[in-house]
């Protein structure tokens, strides 16, 4: 068996919020088991699937509310600065949410706070 290794590409740049489009994979589809809550805080994958560099990011809810399994949200991000990730969040760049090594959404820029 081989050791799973993983990366946080953090650095000292403020925080960059996004409003993104996030669909959540089914369980069927092998996603997550249970909605996803306030304050839920995935792994963000912006390289290949094997890729095991990840950036970190808050998914904003209200209290009380949460995304079906299966369902699709416009939502803000909130993203801890890492080194590239500003780069990577353009308008219709599209990445993977992963809970560790396993893949439960997909999301796509829709646009950048702060951007014109």
């Amino acid at each position: 068996m081989s050791a799973t290794w993983f990366i946080d590409l953090l650095d000292d740049d403020p925080p960059i919020d996004v409003v993104a489009d996030v669909r959540f994979l089914s369980s069927a589809d092998g996603g997550k088991t249970c909605p996803a809550r306030a304050q839920y805080r995935p792994n963000h994958n912006f390289g290949s699937p094997d890729d095991r560099a990840f950036y970190i990011g808050q998914i904003e809810l209200l209290p009380g509310d949460e995304i079906a399994l299966g369902e699709s949200r416009r939502v803000s991000i909130h993203f801890l600065s890492g080194a590239g990730l500003k780069e990577l969040l353009t308008p219709g760049r599209e990445w993977r949410i992963q809970e560790g090594t396993k893949l439960v959404a997909f999301a796509r820029v829709l646009e950048v706070s702060g951007e014109p």
